[in-house]
C-alpha cells in the first residue's frame, strides 16, 4: 500500500477522536515497526478528554481507512502504522511545516474548469463541485471553476471520471490568463479572502497567550502535549483551505505570516516537552514507548525541498 491508498479522516470543525489520533500519530510516530498496544492509545487519547469507548472507535476507523493495521494473533490488540500511513504522514507534515514559507513564483497562469450538465444530473453536479473543491478550485461562476497554476491533467481526470457516463454532460479544462486579475470580475472574486483573513487573525489571538507562556518557560509537559497538538490541528487546516494566491491579489495587511510565526514558535518550543509527556503516558502500557516516540520539528531556517526539518532524535 502506498500513500495514495490511505484515506485520511475528513477535517472538520473541532477534532473528532479519529482526527485527533491521526494528528498525534503523524506528529510522534515514524515507523511501521512500532507495536502500539490499544491500551497505550486509550491512555494517550485520555489526555485529550477522549473516553475509552471513543478511543476504541477511533482505532477501528483508522484501521478501516488504512492508516493502522493490527498485528495478527495478538490479544489484546496491537496496532502498527501502515507503510502508506508513514508515507502520507511525512508528506503532510512537510506540507504543514513549509506552508507559507515563500511566495510561489507567479506566472499569471490559471487553470479553468468548465462543465455543462443536464438538469437531470443534479447529483453529478454536486459531485463535480465537491471534487473540484477538494482540488482547491474555487467557483468563479456557477459552472466555471479556477485555481492558480498550470496543471490541467488532474482536473481533466476527475471530470472525465465523474461525467463520462452522464448523458449530455460536457466539460473543458484549459489554461487561461486574466486581463485584469485584481479587478472586481477577476479571479480574486472567487475567493472569500475576508473570511480567510479573519480565520488567521482568530488563530493569532487564540494562541497569543500560549506564545507568551512558551517564551516564559511556563508550559509543563502535560500542557505541552495538548497545546502543541491543538496548535498543529488548527494550523494544518490553513494548508488545505488557503489558495496561496500571489501577493498582488491579497488584501493588506495579510495576517498569514504572523499566524505562521505564532504556530512555528509554539511547535518548535513544545516538541521535546510533548514527547516527554507522551512517553510518560504510554510507557505503563507500552514498555518500548521511549524507543519509538519522537516528534517532527521544523528547521530553524527555510527547509530544503523534500525536507520538512526532520524528526527529533529518539531517546
Amino acid at each position: 500500500m502506498d500513500g495514495e491508498d490511505v484515506r485520511a479522516p475528513r477535517a472538520q470543525v473541532g477534532s473528532s477522536p479519529q482526527h485527533l489520533l491521526a494528528t498525534v500519530l503523524g506528529e510522534y510516530l515514524d515507523s511501521a515497526d512500532a507495536d502500539l498496544p490499544s491500551a497505550a492509545v486509550i491512555a494517550i487519547l485520555r489526555e485529550f478528554g477522549v473516553s475509552e469507548s471513543s478511543a476504541r472507535a477511533a482505532l477501528s476507523r483508522l484501521v478501516k481507512r488504512g492508516l493502522l493495521a493490527t498485528r495478527a494473533g495478538r490479544r489484546p490488540p496491537v496496532y502498527h502504522l501502515t507503510s502508506g500511513a508513514i508515507a502520507r504522514h511525512r508528506a503532510r507534515m512537510r506540507q504543514f511545516l513549509t506552508f507559507g514559507t515563500h511566495p510561489k513564483p507567479w506566472t499569471g497562469d490559471w487553470v479553468l474548469a468548465t462543465f455543462s450538465i443536464p438538469n437531470s444530473g443534479q447529483a453529478s453536479r454536486h459531485a463535480v463541485r465537491r471534487a473540484l473543491g477538494a482540488l482547491r478550485f474555487a467557483g468563479l461562476y456557477d459552472s466555471a471553476w479556477i485555481r492558480p497554476g498550470s496543471d490541467t491533467a488532474t482536473a481533466n481526470g476527475v471530470l472525465g471520471e465523474l461525467l463520462r457516463h452522464v448523458e449530455g454532460a460536457r466539460w473543458s479544462v484549459m489554461h487561461v490568463r486574466f486581463d485584469e486579475e485584481s479587478g472586481p470580475h477577476g479571479p480574486a472574486a472567487a475567493y472569500d479572502l475576508t473570511a480567510l483573513a479573519s480565520a488567521y487573525s482568530t488563530f493569532i489571538q487564540r494562541y497569543a497567550p500560549l506564545r507568551v507562556a512558551v517564551r516564559g518557560n511556563e508550559v509543563d509537559p502535560t500542557q505541552a502535549l495538548v497545546a502543541r497538538t491543538s496548535a498543529m490541528d488548527s494550523w494544518r487546516r490553513f494548508a488545505d483551505i488557503d489558495p496561496d494566491l500571489p501577493d498582488h491579489l491579497l488584501p493588506t495587511p495579510w495576517p498569514r505570516q504572523e499566524a505562521r510565526d505564532t504556530f512555528l514558535e509554539i511547535h518548535r518550543a513544545l516538541g521535546a516537552l510533548a514527547q516527554e509527556r507522551l512517553v510518560e503516558v504510554a510507557t505503563p502500557h507500552w514498555p518500548d514507548a521511549a524507543a519509538w516516540i519522537t516528534h517532527f520539528e521544523a528547521a530553524d531556517d527555510v527547509p530544503a525541498a523534500g525536507s520538512p526539518g526532520g524528526r527529533h532524535p529518539r531517546h
